[in-house]
């Protein structure tokens, strides 16, 4: 096991209760998520954390593959399933790299509060878009760290700096601003069509980009 699945599963119990501070976000980007959504879509969730996601859309497409590489935040998630009756929900411990995915597959592929920690969010753009179909959907929202924040949140995140030096949190957590994530979705081969910045207390950027035929 690697040191950022032991960490999320160490987070895994506790994870849903540290984000009702951010339900403002959480539920704007759903909410515009569902948009975009249509009943024949074939879903890949990527960091589907404890699956609230997932299961909420569930009924709006055909299928959803939700992915995480905490075994703890994928078991949460298919208690949630089965208690709200989801069955077109399939979770699982992966990575987007794993090559049991394969290219244009996928209609839709979401992304939610992960390109800020993950080691290489270059490769992680560029695998996405091999998965996407033409013409399918990439949907991001990320912590812009960088950007508009309460006095709370930037004292969180110093204190998060300091526990990254220290070594108790593997992961990388970058401070990005919305201009770094417009940069990241920099590629010919795919059409930014929507971005909103929200904020509620902390700054959040939903992005959504279309993959060119």
């Amino acid at each position: 096991m690697s040191k950022s699945e032991k960490f999320w599963d160490q987070a895994a119990s506790n994870y849903d209760n540290t984000e009702e501070k951010f339900e403002f976000i959480h539920s704007r980007s759903r909410e515009n998520t569902k948009r975009y959504l249509n009943d024949t879509d074939i879903v890949l969730d990527y960091g589907c954390g404890t699956g609230t996601t997932a299961c909420e859309i569930s009924g709006l497409v055909k299928s959803v593959r939700a992915i995480d590489i905490s075994t703890a935040m994928i078991e949460i998630a298919k208690g949630k399933a089965a208690t709200a009756g989801v069955v077109n929900v399939d979770f699982e411990q992966a990575d987007i790299f794993d090559e049991a995915f394969q290219n244009g597959s996928f209609d839709v592929v979401l992304a939610f509060n992960m390109l800020h920690t993950v080691p290489d969010p270059e490769s992680v753009v560029q695998r996405t878009v091999e998965l996407l179909k033409p013409g399918g959907l990439f949907i991001a929202v990320t912590p812009c760290l960088g950007g508009k924040k309460s006095a709370l949140v930037s004292l969180q995140i110093l204190l998060v700096r300091a526990l990254l030096k220290l070594g108790v949190i593997p992961i990388p957590i970058r401070q990005l601003k919305s201009a770094d994530l417009d940069d990241l979705m920099d590629d010919e081969r795919l059409q930014v069509i929507k971005t909103e910045a929200i904020f509620k207390g902390a700054s959040s950027y939903f992005m959504v980009a279309k993959k060119l035929p």
